[in-house]
């Protein structure tokens, strides 16, 4: 399997595409020649990267400010993807965020806020075009979870439950959709050099993270575009990441649970 084939009339659409593994994404996809619609909330990043991915590549590039915490406003994006005579035969779910801190301190409105679009917002944009992709027999849908999602861990209960919401999300649509020509795969990143952890109050953790664990989000992107193009299930960037990843899926709770309670000590 491979992804759909570039097209005047079809686009990739990249949710979260103002910043770090999103941006890289919409970067990876354009120089693959695909023509990209890019979503977020802050319209002037959009725009200074659709230019970038238009004079760089020759691609169509187009911009769709959305807050996709917002069920009514994500919900008239397709509307206003179509009505720009487009087709999406690739969607890259990426928009999320996270937090830090015990649950019972932290703002409930954003953690409510944190499910609306780590979870909910994933399962609307993939319901609403997925069934088309499946009655064309081509598309490929890209879910960011992260390796946060294959542990519970206490200080980060909302996001890291939110991400293992997204990675079964996407291994179920995987084994769902792969013999009906669409091709999903879940990307379970580690550290990765983004804005994320000074948003998610996680600076002191990423500092405590030796360089040779962290990967670009370059590089990040590209494993993530590759693996969606041979329809890899799950791509999980960076050898100590994966082995991570392994211990956290398989180490008894009772063991893992104090353990990540003192990496992340809030």
């Amino acid at each position: 399997m491979a992804l759909p084939a570039p097209s005047p009339s079809t686009t990739a659409l990249v949710t979260g595409a103002s910043s770090g593994i999103g941006a890289d994404l919409a970067r990876e996809l354009a120089g693959r020649g695909h023509g990209v619609v890019l979503v977020a909330r802050r319209g002037d990043r959009l725009e200074a990267l659709a230019e970038e991915l238009r004079d760089a590549h020759g691609i169509r590039a187009d911009v769709l400010t959305c807050d996709l915490t917002d069920p009514a406003a994500r919900d008239a994006l397709p509307g206003r993807i179509g009505a720009l005579g487009l087709t999406v035969d690739i969607l890259v779910n990426n928009a999320g965020y996270g937090s830090a801190g015990q649950f019972v301190d932290l703002d409930l409105a954003a953690e409510t806020d944190m499910v609306r679009l780590n979870c909910e917002a994933v399962v609307a944009l993939s319901g609403a075009y997925a069934p088309a992709m499946v009655q064309r027999g081509d598309g490929a849908i890209l879910v960011v979870a992260s390796s946060a999602g294959m542990q519970p861990i206490p200080g980060q209960a909302t996001y890291a439950a939110s991400k293992a919401f997204a990675l079964a999300f996407a291994e179920a649509l995987h084994e769902e959709l792969g013999h009906r020509g669409v091709a999903v795969t879940a990307l379970c990143p580690g550290p990765v050099d983004t804005e994320f952890a000074a948003r998610a109050g996680l600076e002191e953790a990423f500092a405590s993270v030796p360089s040779f664990a962290r990967v670009s989000a370059e590089a990040c992107a590209r494993q993530a575009i590759d693996g969606l193009a041979r329809n890899k299930r799950v791509v999980t960037p960076g050898l100590p990441t994966r082995a991570v990843a392994v211990a956290g899926r398989h180490t008894p709770r009772s063991v893992l649970l104090p353990l990540m309670r003192r990496f992340y000590p809030v």
